[in-house]
C-alpha cells in the first residue's frame, strides 16, 4: 500500500520551525502570536483578540453556530524573583518548570534592553559532599549572567519580574521526529493552522462559524481559554494538547495509561469530554482509517478541554492529544505522523458537524 502523501508542506514547516523557536513564556505570548495570526491571515475572515493575548481566527463570522478548534500558545519559563549582592539570579517558577534539567542550561533573560544572555550554574562534581548532596531545586538552583555584584545585574537591565526561558531550538531527530523545546503546546497551535489551510485550499468552508482559537496562560491554570470561551460562547469545542508518551523509562503505565508516539492521535476520556462528541471523533477515525489510541484522565484532562466544557452553560468538548516523549524539557519529542493524523482528524471531524448539532447527552 503507498504511504499517505504528507499534508505538511515547505511552508508550513518553515512556519513551524520559526513558531516553536520563538520565545513565548506565560503572560508573555505577543511575539508568538503575531507570527500566528501572520501565518493564519490568508485562511480566516478575521481576528478575535482579548487584553490578555487569546487569539481567535474566525471563518464566517457572522454564522448563529459556532465550532472551536483550540490550542494554547504559551510555554514555562521563570521569572526573576532575587538577585543577590554576589550578582546571582534565583527564579521563581513560571507555569511547570522542571528544577532538575536547569543545572547547566543556558537561558535568555528578556529585558527592555533586550535578550542578556545567562546560564544555569552548578557546583562540579569534586566538590560536593556525597553524604550532604542536595539535589535541584527552586532553592538551590541559580542564574549567573556572568557579574560581580548586583550592581552590574541591574546595569544589564536585569530586575525582579525579568522572564526567563530556554533558548534551545527546533530540529528533526532521525527523519520523522519534530524537537523542541514548547512542542507543549505550540504544537496545538501550528496543527489547528494547517486545519484552518486545509480548509481553504478545499474550498469547501464549513455551513458555521469556525473558531480557531490559540490560548495564552494554559500552564498556569488554563486562564486564557476560559477568558476566550465566555466571550465566543461556543456550541462545540474540540481541543489539542499533548499528553506523556509513557513508554519510556520511569513511567508507570499502570498510573499514567499507555500512549506511544507514532501510533496516532490520543482519544481522552474524561468528565470533561462529551461523551457523543467524543464518539464522533472515533467514527470519524474509524471512517478515514486514522490510527488513533485511547486515554483515560479523571477527575480533569488537566488541559483547555476542562476550560471550554464547564464555560458559560456547558459546551460539549472533547480532547484530541498528540503522544509527546519529555514533557516540560527542552527536548519534547513528537513523530510527524502523529502530527499529520491529528491535524487530519481534526480536519474530518470538523467536516462532517452538522449546524444545530449540539450533541446531547439525552440524544435518544
Amino acid at each position: 500500500m503507498a504511504a499517505k502523501k504528507s499534508i505538511l508542506t515547505d511552508d508550513s514547516l518553515d512556519f513551524l520551525e520559526r513558531y516553536l523557536n520563538n520565545a513565548s513564556p506565560t503572560g508573555y505570548e505577543k511575539p508568538g502570536q503575531k507570527l500566528w495570526m501572520d501565518y493564519l491571515r490568508p485562511y480566516v475572515d478575521e481576528f478575535i483578540t482579548d487584553p490578555y493575548g487569546s487569539a481567535v481566527g474566525v471563518i464566517n463570522p457572522d454564522a448563529e453556530y459556532k465550532v472551536v478548534i483550540e490550542g494554547h500558545a504559551d510555554e514555562i519559563a521563570w521569572y526573576v524573583n532575587h538577585i543577590t549582592d554576589d550578582g546571582l539570579i534565583y527564579v521563581l517558577r513560571n507555569g511547570g518548570s522542571d528544577h532538575q534539567i536547569a543545572p547547566s542550561k543556558r537561558v535568555n533573560i528578556h529585558t527592555k534592553n533586550g535578550i542578556v544572555d545567562g546560564v544555569f550554574g552548578w557546583p562540579a562534581i569534586h566538590t560536593r559532599n556525597p553524604t550532604k548532596e542536595k539535589a535541584p531545586s527552586t532553592d538551590t538552583i541559580f542564574i549567573d549572567v556572568g557579574a560581580s555584584d548586583k550592581d552590574q545585574v541591574e546595569a544589564m537591565g536585569i530586575h525582579v519580574g525579568c522572564v526567563v526561558n530556554y533558548p534551545d531550538e527546533f530540529f528533526v531527530l532521525n527523519k520523522d521526529k519534530f524537537v523542541c523545546r514548547a512542542i507543549d503546546n505550540r504544537m496545538g497551535g501550528f496543527m489547528i493552522a494547517e486545519v484552518a489551510r486545509l480548509i481553504h485550499e478545499s474550498g469547501k468552508r464549513p455551513d458555521f462559524g469556525l473558531y480557531v482559537v490559540n490560548s495564552v496562560q494554559e500552564e498556569v491554570g488554563l486562564k486564557g481559554a476560559g477568558m476566550i470561551a465566555t466571550r465566543i460562547k461556543p456550541d462545540v469545542a474540540i481541543v489539542t494538547d499533548v499528553t506523556h508518551d509513557t513508554t519510556t523509562p520511569m513511567i508507570e503505565q499502570k498510573k499514567h495509561g499507555t500512549a506511544k508516539i507514532g501510533q496516532g492521535p490520543v482519544i481522552t476520556y474524561a468528565p470533561a469530554v462529551q461523551n457523543n462528541l467524543r464518539e464522533h471523533l472515533i467514527a470519524t477515525a474509524e471512517k478515514q482509517k486514522i490510527p488513533f489510541q485511547r486515554m483515560a484522565s479523571a477527575p480533569a484532562t488537566g488541559t483547555d478541554t476542562d476550560a471550554f466544557a464547564y464555560s458559560n452553560e456547558g459546551v460539549p468538548s472533547a480532547l484530541i492529544a498528540l503522544a509527546l516523549r519529555y514533557m516540560h524539557t527542552t527536548v519534547e519529542m513528537v513523530h510527524r505522523d502523529d502530527v499529520e493524523n491529528v491535524i487530519r482528524l481534526i480536519h474530518e471531524s470538523v467536516k462532517t458537524i452538522t449546524p444545530g448539532e449540539t450533541f446531547t447527552y439525552f440524544d435518544d
